[in-house]
């Protein structure tokens, strides 16, 4: 099949790559001239394990194309996905400018019916209006359909090519057919294509990103009581994920959720409810304690030091999740915010993330070339990303490094028992029992 692929941010680069992998001939459009001439060379202007090498492939059998003319683009091709960013306006609703710009240059430069696939997340009704729209504005047949992205940053390749399941929103049978025809190459893993109509698939990409965002919540806010009350909530989360109605995925505690997706989703649905007089109250619940948990290592570390007027803090892990340098509404950062506006001195690392970071902070910080590096004459340690280069530091120098051996855990990294024999004034998310100079034994879970 012929695509037109346009916008390649971050959702539609890995999709129109993936499609073009599948044996499809992909037209990826970007009114950023610097940026596709980046792409044309088979270099990758996000950070994404795998993404680079499937585009060396797929350019090489010319499978994939990048422009920046998007009127020929649409010409030319009768599929058209808009991949676009929507970011979350001033008000909390999502901006549709950038959409709008390519729906109307559609309506321009159309001569053949058109399907325009929907794979940017977009406000639940959007379909509805935007075929209103075109019925009223195109001089030919366009058919709007909804396929909302599922994807995992760090590991978006394997959640493309062989998805948990794929959805659709459309009307006709017509729609139906090109778009299993599209997605064959990726369901042979026997997971099913979802056809529903276009609100329900809105919807369902808000209720799965929201649904998640509560369990990341609920165990954040049953760590903070265990906290309070001497549990270890890793075997709590043990004792309650072992009901088999329980999927254990995501009950992980930490400081809080980020990224691209969450937040903007949660706020949408949030904002949908209120729209239609149906206060979505368990995600507005769980938005809430994500804005109090992206602080938790802030009031323990007050806790412990009194104040932090000129400390020098050590800050592993920038990017909102590993894998990825994505940093938008990152624990990170808002720790590194508080940390600065109270009077301490930051430094920080990051495997991949420290540029995107250092664009993107509202303070200045200093960086290091290494984990280690950033240690050195440092008053504390604090972990904000699960980095996997962080799990086994070499912990003889990073004590020698600190002023005193001290260090803020916000994903649970590192072994209790194993930090208080090293030496280590030691704390984590949940885990105080753990802490605890008389808790001898734990079962290794």
């Amino acid at each position: 099949m012929n695509i037109s692929m346009v916008g390649t941010g971050y959702v539609g680069l890995v999709a129109g790559v993936c499609f073009a992998d599948a044996g499809h001939y992909v037209e990826c459009v970007d009114k950023d001239k610097s940026k596709v001439d980046l792409m044309r060379e088979g270099k990758s202007p996000i950070y994404e394990p795998g993404l680079e090498e499937v585009m060396h492939q797929a350019l090489k059998r010319r499978r994939l194309t990048f422009t920046t003319d998007l009127s020929e683009s649409i010409r030319k091709n009768a599929l058209i996905f808009i991949a676009v960013g929507t970011p979350e306006g001033a008000n909390g609703d999502p901006d549709l400018s950038a959409l709008m710009s390519v729906v109307d240059e559609i309506c321009k430069h159309a001569t053949a019916k058109k399907y325009v696939v929907l794979k940017s997340t977009v406000p639940i009704g959007t379909a509805r209006n935007l075929q209103e729209y075109f019925n009223k504005k195109c001089s030919v047949a366009v058919e709007v359909i909804n396929n909302p992205e599922f994807l995992k940053e760090g590991a978006a390749i394997e959640d493309f090519l062989r998805p948990d399941r794929v959805v659709i929103g459309c009307v006709s049978n017509e729609a139906r057919a090109v778009m299993e025809e599209l997605y064959e190459p990726f369901v042979k893993n026997g997971h099913p294509i979802l056809f529903m109509d276009n609100m329900s698939a809105e919807m369902t990409k808000y209720a799965a990103n929201s649904f998640l965002s509560v369990k990341i919540s609920f165990i954040n806010e049953l760590a903070r009581l265990a906290d309070e009350i001497g549990a270890d909530i890793n075997q709590v989360r043990r004792g309650f994920t072992s009901d088999r109605r329980i999927n254990p995925a995501f009950f992980y505690p930490g400081v809080g959720y980020g990224g691209s997706c969450f937040p903007k989703d949660v706020e949408a649905l949030i904002k949908t409810g209120t729209k239609y007089g149906v206060p979505m109250k368990i995600v507005q619940a769980a938005d809430d304690v994500n804005d109090e948990q992206k602080l938790v290592l802030y009031h323990k570390l007050k806790k412990h030091f009194g104040s932090l007027s000129g400390l020098t803090l050590a800050v592993w892990g920038l990017s909102f999740k590993p894998r990825t340098d994505d940093v938008r509404e990152a624990p990170a950062l808002f720790l590194i915010e508080k940390f600065i506006t109270e009077g301490a001195k930051v430094k920080a690392f990051d495997p991949v993330a420290i540029e995107t970071a250092k664009k993107a902070s509202t303070v200045p910080f200093e960086t290091g070339p290494d984990a280690m590096s950033v240690t050195r004459g440092a008053d504390a340690l604090v972990v904000v990303t699960e980095w996997n280069e962080f799990r086994n530091p070499d912990f003889d120098e990073l004590k020698k490094n600190l002023k005193s051996p001290v260090v803020f855990d916000g994903r649970n990294v590192f072994d209790p028992l194993k930090m208080k024999k090293l030496g280590f004034q030691y704390y984590s998310i949940g885990r105080q029992a753990l802490n605890d100079a008389n808790f001898k034994t734990v079962e290794n879970i």
